[in-house]
């Protein structure tokens, strides 16, 4: 008896000061010599291990699962949970099944189903989703276990049902952080920023004080609507509270703020105090220097990220010098970094990184370079470059190439009416441009037939702290007219007139 104690405990204690693969397969070894990999408690610490841990084997963890006779709820668990958060989220839907079909008394727990859930955000799988949803319902899980909660609202949010997402929010006894953060990002995942905000200002009316990661949200917000004046605020707010204002995420997202809303100089002056940055930091600071259109000052950032904080930089701080060389024109710059890439910063470019150059080459003019540029593409381009080349036609007035892009883009986006739209909007607007008012009224008619529609223009102003926003073809605005009238006004000694009253506005 004695004898088998000491081997018991021997044995659990190599399976805790296990640290990494080479030595699981040792514990496992002497676990089958012993007997051990019979007993459930025992083999879960080593599946535990492999499947939870950054030195460990998920494939690993599921050939000792399928030696097992009865695994138990811990062991089904432990696998789940791996599998819902890795590149296979599929296979955490395959073990919960086998927990169901299982003739055991083993039955999912709140951790299951929180597990499960995230398998569906991490798959995008909106129909399973809702499955377990109404599992959990029946359970009455989802009135009292806030990690279950958080997790329907990230399926919903992640597969754009806001709506829903909000439901199961409104429908949380006691809400706590993760959850208002949660349905903030959902908002703004859904272009929906302005409610976002709506949602961070309602946080205050029940006394919840929100913590970094929600402030950062809110000037994430702050930044998608242009809302300068609130974002100010927040940033008021964030010097009172203790801890916030070093928080280097909370400080990236004004620096992100500050920039995208105009006014680079405070973006600089929260950047330069800075006490620590990361990647992050610096790629926003040179979005902000590419935004404004000073390239240099984004190239030189790329240096001192280098020498001062000593980071390499990745694929965004490239794509944003990218940016910036594409904003002030900056051919011969734009096209060496995409070519040195690789070789300078060990970061192969990407699809966005040639993008970007090739709208470099269409702005300059270079219609024949960009196409060369597309052609030796090693990936295939996706709309935005062929989208690049099209605005660059209707600039250079290129019917031949403008053909070509229109081809392709449909050949790519043929499900996407907004990118289709787009493309024959602008075809037709070229030739016209070209004098083949033929060719232009046919492509407008075949966009009429077709039921194709343009996606209405869109901007955004804010006037004392209230975002408006403006809409092609809207006629809602409650001041419509005395805008009109005042638009009116401004041009009153030019060739144009407003007084069709076809300045479409609305307020948020």
């Amino acid at each position: 008896m004695n004898g088998s104690f000491r081997v018991w405990k021997r044995c659990m204690s190599l399976a805790e000061r296990c640290a990494n693969m080479r030595q699981l397969k040792a514990i496992h070894a002497i676990f089958i010599t012993q007997g051990l990999h019979l007993h459930n408690y025992a083999i879960s610490k080593l599946i535990s291990f492999c499947a939870l841990s950054d030195s460990g084997s998920l494939r690993y963890a599921s050939l000792m699962f399928d030696q097992i006779d009865t695994p138990n709820l811990y062991i089904y668990n432990a696998l789940v949970r791996a599998y819902s958060r890795s590149s296979h989220p599929r296979l955490a839907l395959h073990y919960f099944q086998l927990m169901l079909d299982t003739q055991t008394n083993v039955v999912p727990d709140h951790h299951t189903f929180h597990f499960v859930l995230l398998a569906c955000v991490n798959g995008g799988w909106l129909l399973e989703g809702k499955q377990i949803h109404n599992w959990v319902i029946k359970n009455g899980l989802v009135l009292f276990d806030s990690h279950v909660q958080t997790a329907l609202m990230r399926l919903y949010a992640a597969c754009k049902i806001i709506n829903d997402a909000r439901k199961v929010f409104d429908e949380i006894p006691f809400r706590d952080l993760i959850q208002w953060n949660v349905l903030m990002n959902g908002y703004i995942r859904c272009g929906l920023a302005y409610d976002a905000l709506k949602v961070f200002r309602d946080m205050w009316v029940p006394g919840v004080e929100p913590d970094e990661y929600c402030v950062a949200t809110g000037l994430s917000a702050c930044t998608h609507l242009g809302a300068l004046w609130q974002g100010k605020w927040i940033h008021q707010y964030v010097k009172k509270r203790k801890g916030f204002e070093s928080d280097v995420f909370i400080r990236t997202a004004l620096v992100d703020m500050y920039s995208k809303c105009g006014c680079l100089d405070m973006a600089v002056e929260v950047f330069e105090r800075m006490p620590k940055r990361n990647a992050f930091s610096w790629a926003a600071m040179i979005g902000g220097f590419a935004v404004h259109g000073n390239a240099m000052k984004a190239i030189h950032c790329l240096e001192r990220m280098q020498v001062e904080d000593r980071l390499r930089p990745d694929e965004i701080v490239l794509l944003g010098v990218l940016m910036a060389c594409s904003h002030a024109g900056l051919q011969k710059e734009g096209q060496f970094l995409l070519d040195n890439m690789e070789t300078q910063y060990g970061i192969v470019p990407k699809h966005e990184h040639y993008s970007c150059v090739v709208d470099l080459l269409c702005r300059a003019g270079q219609l024949g370079e960009a196409l060369l540029l597309i052609r030796r593409m090693p990936m295939k381009p996706l709309a935005s470059v062929w989208g690049a080349l099209l605005n660059g036609c209707r600039i250079g007035n290129n019917k031949e190439l403008a053909e070509l892009a229109v081809k392709e883009l449909l050949l790519l986006e043929d499900d996407d009416k907004r990118e289709e739209d787009g493309a024959y909007v602008q075809l037709s607007n070229i030739y016209l441009a070209a004098r083949r008012s033929e060719d232009s009224i046919r492509i407008r008619k075949m966009i009429g037939g077709r039921g194709l529609k343009k996606t209405p223009g869109c901007s955004m102003i804010e006037v004392d702290g209230k975002v408006n926003e403006f809409v092609s073809g809207d006629v809602v605005h409650s001041h419509q007219v005395k805008i009109c009238e005042m638009l009116d006004l401004l041009y009153v000694e030019g060739s144009g007139s407003f007084l069709d009253n076809n300045i479409p506005v609305t307020n948020f």
